[in-house]
């Protein structure tokens, strides 16, 4: 028996990487898999999961829709054909697009956001009414750390943080209907992976400087495919479909390697009142004493004065 036996999921981006390891997870749960994928990555293919899935006596369909806001009805749509309903739906398809701010293209953000937001709204607003009717379901989409400030990766990084703001939305507003909803921030080393980390430009030395532990000093990311595979984000993933965690909803988890971390949620470091409310004389006699008095701006980069001239 497995946890998740009579249940139907759709995994986008499930061609290969970590949405691979997602469908065959699923289904060696019990679980039947729409596996998603419209095979542009290195080494994407539907077809390929859904025979690991069966060779292995699992069930599984290929679908190759876009699962964005043209493809989302259709593939839910294809789902109910094949299985007769859906239970789960995992947001894991992407894209980025990698260019320094100020040359981003207004085709490259489009497809980014389309993607990795435009795209997870739709298929969750197409399973909704399928989910809701029926009283149950799960929903996980794939956030991202890039969405903690990515240079050169601006719109994947605006993106990722945006589905945030919509998993929180969807728990409460579906919540009512017995529907949850999570996201994780994945890291896991693949072919992407490996590919990105191939390219090069003085904003993979601003990555390296802003993104650390410690900012404004080198810290090379650790693409390590032992540490970091994709099989090591599944299981947080498919436990979150689970019965096991019928009151998880609306919350973010980091998983990487060896490590979950459930996320906290936002609130207030330091608060000051004033009655009447505030101006700016006020501010700046009480903002640098007291309201940002421990801040300061560590992305000026002093010590890289090759990065501080602007190209062209």
């Amino acid at each position: 028996m497995g946890r998740l036996d009579g249940k139907v999921a759709i995994v986008t981006g499930a061609g290969g990487g970590i949405g691979r390891e997602h469908a065959l997870l699923f289904a060696r749960e019990g679980a039947s898999v729409v596996v998603n994928d419209i095979g542009l990555r290195t080494g994407a293919d539907a077809a390929s999961v859904v025979e690991e899935i069966t060779d292995a006596g699992g069930t599984a369909v290929a679908n190759t829709t876009s699962a964005t806001w043209d493809g989302a009805e259709s593939i839910v749509a294809d789902t109910v054909e094949a299985f007769g309903r859906v239970d789960i739906v995992v947001n894991n398809a992407t894209a980025g697009a990698i260019n320094d701010l100020w040359n981003f293209t207004e085709e490259e953000w489009d497809r980014t956001v389309g993607v990795n937001l435009k795209g997870y709204f739709a298929m969750i607003r197409a399973a909704a009414p399928h989910l809701c009717r029926q009283g149950s379901g799960a929903i996980v989409n794939t956030s991202s750390g890039s969405g903690f400030g990515h240079p050169a990766m601006i719109a994947y990084a605006t993106a990722k943080e945006g589905v945030v703001g919509l998993t929180r939305t969807v728990a409460k507003e579906l919540g009512r209907f017995g529907v949850r909803c999570n996201a994780i921030r994945p890291f896991a080393t693949g072919v992407s992976t490996a590919e990105y980390a191939t390219n090069t430009g003085p904003w993979m030395q601003v990555m390296q400087l802003t993104m650390g532990p410690e900012p404004g000093v080198l810290s090379p990311p650790r693409f390590d495919p032992e540490m970091f595979p994709p099989r090591k984000i599944s299981p947080i993933v498919v436990w979150l479909c689970t019965d096991a965690a019928a009151n998880v909803t609306g919350r973010t988890f980091h998983v990487g390697g060896d490590e979950v971390a459930l996320l906290s949620e936002p609130k207030p470091e330091v608060a000051v009142h004033q009655a009447g409310g505030w101006d700016l004389d006020g501010l700046d006699a009480a903002g640098p004493e007291v309201l940002v008095r421990e801040l300061t701006n560590p992305f000026g980069l002093d010590d890289f004065p090759d990065l501080k001239v602007f190209p062209g």
